[in-house]
């Protein structure tokens, strides 16, 4: 019988890399293609520009904009201003009506892309033919590269973390969620054997529940690739099968799949075909790794030549210092700077968060960073932007974005022929400013993971805050490094830990440094919570701002002044050892 499946797996094997071979057949020539675009960048973005606006001259943004009288990038830039949601909403609010030619010429629209949330309200991107194209072809290009440079990966099975595309709908009956969740459910029949978890589980909503079932799908097989884009779902997925292992054993041993979930009746009729396969043997194999190791990593039960692919730039790139203790030396592929309002680069190597621009899909404009907070920056294009330099990047695209002011603030690292690599650091409204010493979230978690690693202090989650005494002689104000007494469990720890935090701000922001020498600035102290308070308030923001948990990026910098004032504080403690007792911190 072994004997008979052996074979049987081998055939299906031959002849999914034949249908494998169609497949990639297409992707190829867009690999191709955008290798070559990537040598003249500067024409390609110049015929994408005049293909959108002649495409998109008769929608009212187009009339109201005179598209049919731009000849120019300088008509463009003086028809159409720079600017960010607001200037949209109200064509977008038409189109949540059912009017789609307000905005875009190839209705109707599929969904709107909700955006995260982390910011502000959430944003309604229209999700059109143009917008799936696009969308396809930039994840294409990402995958066929990552199976060239990994050819272990390729044809094997691939766990992807997708949301709910049809969260709410607008008052003309149109989706609204996450357009992972659409493109799961239109895979190709032909590939979707490869993928563990199915579509329907992007509607589940209970966080716990959800891993669970990915991991229940998944556990069976030999997981070649894992997708999610933040970092921190990687990580919460590994421990979610460390936590529940007693469960995940038994159901796959039985064939089960616990009631103990909470998992819509739908999903788990939609799931039961593939829960009804009992697997003894997998099952004894992680029992054993379990009694080996006692825990249960994905280091230990998925191959060594996983592939894992997420975000490594910005803030959750400081989530990467744990990889190693739940996936081991496998190495990392960033997915690219992308968002619910379009893909802006394609990285072609792992172990880095940089990324060729994708010249093809859209158009792109530059803002240097330190012209941010000007009524009139100077704005570049792709091929004037220099190497060690940082802008905001602009979009227009096929879907009624026009020089949209996204406010992600990326560095130029090199080029790729003649063509930007791009680093994301971090989100510009993610700034304070106290007393000009423009701290950014990046300056916050480069100085942060610096100092984790020189005192190796296993710190979990943070946020820097300003501050403002409230008493005392002494006004000065200064920043807060707000952790949970666990992470920092001495206040001599938390003194050490804070003093060099603030040296290394002060190496990475020159002005930072010139605000505490002349004063204006206190030195940075630490703020120990209790512990499980970062757990309920990122809870209580994400159901206050309506996002997605797997979009949900926890804030690493907040510019709130009056933020401590909100927070349970249990002990303050700053660069100079107190030598006052160690806080008995409270448990969750």
């Amino acid at each position: 019988m072994s004997l008979l499946h052996s074979a049987a797996r081998a055939v299906f094997r031959f002849l999914l890399g034949r249908i494998g071979k169609i497949v990639a057949t297409p992707v190829r020539r867009h690999l191709f293609a955008f290798e070559a675009a990537t040598h003249n960048p500067q024409v390609v973005q110049d015929a994408l520009l005049h293909r959108l606006l002649s495409a998109q001259s008769d929608t009212g943004f187009g009339r109201d904009h005179r598209f049919r009288d731009i000849a120019t990038y300088e008509d463009f830039c003086r028809q159409v201003a720079v600017a960010g949601y607001e200037a949209i909403e109200p064509y977008i609010a038409r189109m949540r009506q059912g009017d789609f030619n307000a905005l875009v010429s190839d209705g109707p629209v599929r969904m709107f892309a909700l955006t995260s949330g982390t910011t502000a309200t959430r944003k309604y991107i229209p999700v059109t033919a143009s917008y799936l194209a696009d969308y396809r072809r930039g994840w294409n290009i990402w995958g066929l590269k990552a199976f060239r440079d990994h050819p272990d990966t390729k044809l094997r099975p691939i766990v992807q973390v997708s949301g709910d595309w049809n969260e709410c709908q607008t008052e003309a009956g149109t989706p609204c969620g996450a357009v992972t969740g659409l493109t799961a459910r239109m895979q190709k029949r032909l590939i979707r054997w490869l993928y563990c978890v199915p579509a329907c589980v992007g509607s589940v909503k209970d966080a716990a529940a959800k891993y669970y079932l990915i991991l229940r799908l998944s556990l069976p097989r030999e997981v070649a690739m894992i997708i999610a884009a933040n970092p921190s779902t990687m990580l919460a997925l590994a421990r979610a099968g460390d936590r529940e292992k007693e469960h995940l054993i038994r159901d796959l041993s039985d064939g089960t799949l616990s009631p103990r979930y909470d998992i819509p009746a739908t999903v788990r009729e939609a799931v039961a075909p593939k829960m009804r396969k009992r697997h003894p043997q997998r099952a004894k194999e992680l029992e054993a790794i379990v009694n080996r190791t006692g825990t249960l990593y994905p280091k230990d039960y998925w191959p060594s030549y996983c592939l894992l692919g997420n975000w490594m730039g910005g803030s959750v790139g400081a989530y990467l210092r744990h990889y190693p203790r739940y996936f081991g030396d496998r190495l990392v592929r960033d997915v690219g700077l992308i968002a619910s309002e379009g893909r802006m680069t394609i990285p072609m190597t792992s172990g880095t968060p940089s990324g060729v621009l994708d010249v093809t899909s859209h158009f792109f404009e530059f803002i240097p960073e330190a012209e941010g907070d000007s009524p009139q920056p100077a704005v570049l294009r792709a091929h004037e932007l220099a190497e060690g330099r940082n802008y905001y990047i602009l979009l227009t695209t096929a879907y009624g974005l026009y020089r949209y002011h996204i406010h992600d603030v990326v560095r130029v690292t090199g080029f790729h022929n003649k063509t930007p690599l791009l680093e994301f650091l971090s989100k510009g409204s993610h700034f304070s400013n106290l007393t000009g010493e423009k701290l950014s979230e990046y300056h916050v978690t480069a100085a942060v993971q610096d100092v984790v690693r020189e005192l190796n202090v296993p710190l979990g989650t943070y946020s820097v805050a300003p501050c403002w005494p409230n008493s005392g002689d002494d006004l000065t104000p200064y920043y807060g490094l707000f952790v949970e007494c666990g992470d920092l469990p001495s206040p001599a720890e938390a003194a050490r830990f804070a003093r060099r935090l603030d040296q290394r701000l002060a190496e990475l922001n020159v002005e930072y440094a010139a605000k505490r020498e002349s004063q204006r600035l206190a030195p940075l102290r630490v703020q120990l919570l209790s512990a499980g308070t970062w757990q309920e308030w990122d809870r209580k923001r994400l159901e206050k701002t309506g996002g997605t948990l797997e979009q949900y990026k926890h804030p690493c910098l907040i510019g709130d002044v009056q933020f401590r004032t909100t927070m349970p504080v249990e002990q303050e403690v700053g660069p100079e050892q107190s030598g006052k007792p160690p806080v008995a911190c409270a448990r969750s």
